[in-house]
């Protein structure tokens, strides 16, 4: 049932659509698709007009709409693999460009979450906010208890009611593509509708945020690639999080930063070690680093601020990526065909010879190239769209990857066009293969199971004798349990039961034929029914009250 405000909404939409010249997918909807001759006869159709990209028209209706369609246009850039590429490439530009809400309402906040007055807690809090996005903003200003410079980020008040409300718009637009548009079953509007839901509800919970901005900050403590700003753990609140204030130019401003005589080559290269150190050092990698979530120091540092979207691997999956970058770079498609039929995200009836073929004709031109100008995000791209025409199943965590590597290999070769990605990537991807596969992976696995093993080994000779003592006296039992087996035993009492409740009815049916029998032949009275009716009946009566309760 359509609520009144979900067609409010739907008509601004609309209106939206219709201002940036989107006219068509309006009457594109199965409901209008009667009235689609009124798009043709509209007078302002009548003459050629200058028209923008379809796909920045549609970005400009997006960042109309309000800030939840620009983060879902945000989150449905990644999914390239759904997407023509001029509207992925359009969609990919949009970003948090919203208008601040009221200084005094953020001051509310904060007093609100921490129960107390401002002046309790920050000094020189700027009340004109520092920056301003879809979720929220960030204001300056000082701690009391140590003079040390904070930022503090401000969730926008009612966002999750504005949030929920376009997100039940979605789904609907979402449901009825998928029943009416012809490619909606193909593209499953509505699990992606799904996954930018979990996205955007992770997004407002800042604790969440602030879990992952001090993990991230952990994993690169030693290490000069990345400063991640501290955590104020005291102050951080579900709406309201306190972190170090840092300084430094944004990654995009590429001429200021080549003013600073910071060198290009290296930070083109630092970029996109400090992704591989995150996958295949620390699973567990900033997922959202876009130009304006990465600052870079006067001494050439990495900095990275919102760390609302994190990812992680699995270890199978840190092997599929890895074993896919060197297989491709040896050319054997062969291989890169096996894993992803091991992986298990390939239907196994799925034929390897074909798989390969595909794979091939997709790899093969990358190399007609220099390999400093092939793109990793690019052919994951393709090996996931030539995967899907064999029925692979997106992985989200794969999505997040995919979206990341894009991202780092775009700002890496706009820092440095000549780059070679594959010089960087190489030695994390054979040292993370040695580690896993070869020697230094077994005596790895050996120092992390030696605990579990001295914790156990005490005990392993009384198991033994146990389990031989009962073998021995034939005591020994073998349990085991299978949902088949289970369901077998329920179908075969279901099925006794039906029998012995036949059987029991057929026997009271026979009694009270044998019964009318007798009483009309030697009649006894009891309490004015026939005596041989009360003992047959009887008996029928419990035969069938066994066959009914009986297991």
């Amino acid at each position: 049932m359509i609520k009144p405000s979900q067609i409010l909404r739907l008509l601004h939409i609309n209106r939206v659509l219709v201002k940036n010249n989107l006219d068509e997918i309006i009457f594109a909807a199965h409901l209008l698709r009667p009235f689609r001759f009124m798009y043709y006869i509209a007078p302002w159709n009548w003459v050629k007009r200058k028209r923008a990209p379809h796909g920045e028209r549609i970005r400009h209706s997006l960042e109309e709409l309000g800030p939840i369609f620009v983060k879902f246009g945000q989150i449905l850039s990644t999914r390239r693999d759904l997407l023509p590429d001029d509207i992925a490439i359009e969609l990919a530009k949009l970003q948090d460009n919203v208008p601040a809400f009221p200084g005094q309402l953020a001051v509310d906040i904060i007093e609100k979450a921490y129960n107390k007055k401002l002046a309790d807690c920050f000094d020189d809090f700027d009340i004109t906010p520092l920056a301003s996005a879809s979720i929220a903003q960030v204001h300056t200003a000082t701690l009391k208890e140590n003079g040390q410079k904070i930022v503090i980020k401000v969730l926008r008040p009612g966002i999750e009611k504005i949030i929920r409300r376009d997100l039940d718009v979605l789904y609907l637009i979402a449901g009825l593509a998928e029943k009416y548009w012809q490619d909606g079953k193909r593209l499953r509007p509505i699990e992606i509708i799904d996954e930018f839901s979990k996205v955007i509800f992770d997004e407002l919970d800042l604790v969440k945020e602030a879990a992952n901005a001090t993990q991230l900050r952990r994993n690169f403590e030693t290490s000069g690639l990345l400063y991640v700003p501290e955590i104020y753990w005291p102050y951080a609140k579900r709406n309201v999080l306190v972190m170090e204030r840092i300084h430094g130019t944004p990654i995009g401003e590429i001429e200021k930063l080549k003013k600073l005589d910071i060198d290009m080559k290296v930070l083109a290269e630092q970029g996109v070690e400090i992704f591989y150190t995150q996958v295949f050092t620390h699973n567990f990698f900033h997922a959202d680093m876009h130009p304006g979530n990465i600052f870079v120091s006067n001494e050439g540092q990495y900095i990275a601020v919102d760390f609302g979207i994190v990812g992680t691997l699995t270890t199978d999956d840190q092997r599929y990526l890895a074993e896919n970058l060197l297989a491709f770079f040896n050319r054997d498609y062969q291989r890169v065909a096996q894993l992803h039929l091991e992986s298990g995200w390939v239907p196994s009836n799925t034929r390897a010879d074909e798989f390969e073929s595909a794979i091939r004709a997709v790899c093969e031109p990358n190399f007609n190239q220099p390999l400093k100008d092939i793109s990793f995000g690019q052919v994951l791209l393709r090996l996931f769209q030539t995967a899907r025409r064999f029925n692979m199943e997106v992985q989200p965590q794969l999505v997040l990857l995919q979206k990341t590597l894009l991202n780092i290999e775009g700002l890496g070769r706009q820092l440095y066009p000549d780059l070679d990605l594959w010089t960087t990537a190489k030695p994390f991807l054979e040292n993370w293969m040695k580690t896993q596969i070869g020697p230094q992976a077994f005596i790895k696995r050996m120092q992390t199971n030696i605990p579990i093993w001295s914790e156990k080994l005490p005990e392993l000779p009384v198991l033994m004798h146990s389990f031989l003592r009962k073998g021995v006296d034939g005591n020994l039992e073998v349990n085991y349990k299978s949902d088949q087996l289970e369901q077998l035993r329920r179908d075969i009492n279901k099925n006794s039961m039906r029998t012995n409740t036949a059987i029991g009815a057929a026997a009271f049916i026979i009694g009270a034929a044998i019964t009318l029998v007798l009483d009309i032949k030697s009649p006894a009275i009891l309490f004015g029914i026939p005596a041989s009716t009360w003992f047959l009946g009887g008996i029928g009566s419990l035969l069938l009250l066994v066959s009914l309760t009986k297991k």
